[in-house]
């Protein structure tokens, strides 16, 4: 089964000691995202994709943009924008494991910084580690608690409630209905939402 969704763009802000970082979102899921549906939630992997991976996580090693990156952060393991910058050039590169691994490492740094956790649900989900991503999603949910975030972020608040529900229906339909509520809750006008809201509720 297949799930198409439409993944929102993340806005970036408070990451180092509660400075702004400068990265730009839209490089951030560039070629992630496109207007309409993505890429599916739930597929097999053909020895084709596995093939794919493994080129580009070669390429990842051997980008230079990654290289440069890979140097700041190690002369500085606590520079998040720098950590930042190489997830975000890591996701770029299809590199998932790493892009992971280093969103890890800036939730360790700035534990509150929601941004991360939805950054490795998408990482973990591009990897199609549908646990790890529900995981992801939910401690993103978790974290946001202050009403300005929750604002700035609804859209990215109804995707994280969307997948939970998705995620949720067959073995859990209670859990499903709330969060799949929640998610048109924070924006009515996701008619994927919609009809799986309708799909439980029948």
């Amino acid at each position: 089964m297949e799930l198409f969704l439409n993944f929102p763009i993340y806005n970036f802000k408070n990451v180092r000691n509660m400075k702004t970082i400068k990265i730009n979102a839209k490089q951030l899921f560039v070629g992630l995202m496109m207007i309409g549906s993505t890429g599916a939630l739930v597929a097999q992997t053909s020895p084709t994709d596995s093939v794919k991976v493994t080129v580009s996580t070669n390429q990842a090693q051997t980008n230079p943009v990654i290289e440069g990156l890979k140097k700041q952060v190690e002369a500085n393991p606590k520079d998040a924008e720098s950590l930042a910058k190489l997830a975000t050039a890591y996701q770029d590169a299809t590199d998932w494991q790493n892009a992971i691994a280093t969103w890890k490492k800036i939730s360790v740094l700035l534990p509150d910084w929601a941004p991360s956790y939805y950054s490795q649900a998408y990482s973990y989900q591009s990897a199609k580690d549908d646990v790890n991503a529900k995981l992801s999603y939910e401690k993103y949910i978790a974290t946001l608690k202050k009403p300005e975030e929750i604002e700035a972020s609804k859209k990215n608040l109804a995707y994280a409630y969307y997948y939970i529900a998705f995620s949720e229906q067959k073995d859990n339909p209670n859990k499903a209905k709330e969060f799949i509520a929640k998610s048109i809750q924070y924006d009515p006008s996701n008619q994927e939402a919609v009809k799986l809201s309708q799909a439980l509720n029948s």
